[in-house]
């Protein structure tokens, strides 16, 4: 179980992320598998989210499902950023309707002294699930994925999802020292997660960053561009896919982390993206983007989104190489026949 059984070099999502030409533009849609799935709502009927994430076989169906519906070029491990604090010991669970919940928000020196190490045996059935995937996968290269430590850190500190993170600035700009160690904990955690994808056998792996974008360019590279370097760096062997929302003004950065490729949410064209992280590191090779359809134009009507998708797929050729996404996850209420439509247009030569 140590993911060689298949060489998929030539996969178009991995050549992309390479920098190369692949066959056909390579898609594949964040929270392609999930809720737009009434096959996923009714096998995750009754089992909880966590307890879904931690079931080998469930997690393989799950990941398995939209690459047989849409025929997208890479399979999304089912998970949830929070998976590796809860193995780890964190008392915490995800609430339908609202997000992840912390029992006890993280607030002094002996709050993060407490948030303990992760270690392999904890995420065991993440190893077995990569390791049924890859059997089912054939050529479908298989992303992994962490949540990056900003983010992790403004769930503890705030104790759930928030629209604002005014603790989680505060505790920043407050106790830079205290948010320090916090930053360091939750990067051990999420760079071991990571690693023991990669050995279990995942062909890329994507840092999720959701609420970077609440931040200043200033601030992001002062409280999290180090921790996220990091457990980027920590990666070696696959591509490295870094994204979060909102993150225009910050994409250079995010890039200097280590990212291979760079994920651009809908508001910053996928040309205009390139431009900047040129203009940001002329001596570093021409960038790879992955994005950045809008996630409401799925709703859209065909037509509105054929143009959508053509215009993505031009502005897209301005980088060495274009992995087509949204600009954030698959909204819960999309027809699934719009997604398997709007891959079959991705894929259409043009």
């Amino acid at each position: 179980m140590d993911g060689e059984m298949n060489d998929i070099t030539e996969a178009p999502l991995l050549v992309a992320a390479r920098g190369g030409t692949p066959s056909r533009t390579p898609v594949w849609f964040m929270r392609q598998a999930g809720r737009s799935l009434p096959e996923y709502r009714k096998l995750r009927e009754g089992t909880a989210m966590l307890d879904a994430c931690l079931d080998p076989e469930m997690v393989c169906e799950i990941t398995l499902q939209p690459v047989r519906r849409h025929d997208v070029d890479g399979a999304i491990l089912f998970s949830d950023i929070v998976v590796p604090l809860k193995a780890a010991g964190v008392d915490l669970d995800i609430v339908p309707g609202t997000g992840p919940v912390v029992a006890k928000p993280i607030a002094t020196e002996a709050d993060v002294k407490a948030i303990p190490e992760l270690h392999e045996e904890q995420v065991r059935p993440v190893v077995d699930a990569i390791g049924l995937l890859n059997a089912e996968l054939g050529d479908v290269p298989l992303i992994g994925f962490a949540g990056a430590p900003f983010t992790l850190a403004s769930y503890l500190v705030e104790g759930g999802p928030s629209k604002h993170h005014e603790r989680t600035k505060a505790l920043m700009h407050g106790d830079p020292d205290l948010w320090h160690a916090l930053l360091d904990r939750l990067a051990g955690i999420t760079a071991e997660f990571l690693r023991v994808q990669v050995r279990a056998g995942v062909k890329a792996v994507q840092l999720f960053d959701s609420w970077a974008g609440a931040l200043s360019e200033r601030d992001y590279r002062e409280f999290v561009l180090p921790h996220s370097t990091r457990v980027l760096q920590s990666v070696r062997g696959v591509p490295r896919i870094h994204f979060g929302v909102g993150t225009g003004e910050l994409l250079p950065a995010m890039r200097e982390a280590g990212a291979d490729v760079v994920g651009v949410d809908w508001r910053t064209p996928l040309d205009v993206a390139v431009r900047r992280l040129e203009q940001a590191a002329p001596h570093l090779p021409k960038p790879v983007v992955q994005g950045n359809l809008d996630p409401a134009l799925l709703f859209a009507g065909l037509p509105a989104l054929e143009r959508e998708i053509e215009r993505i797929k031009r502005e897209g050729r301005a980088a060495a190489g274009h992995i087509f996404n949204l600009g954030h996850g698959v909204l819960p209420d999309t027809d699934p026949d719009v997604i398997t439509r709007a891959v079959e247009l991705v894929h259409r030569a043009a």
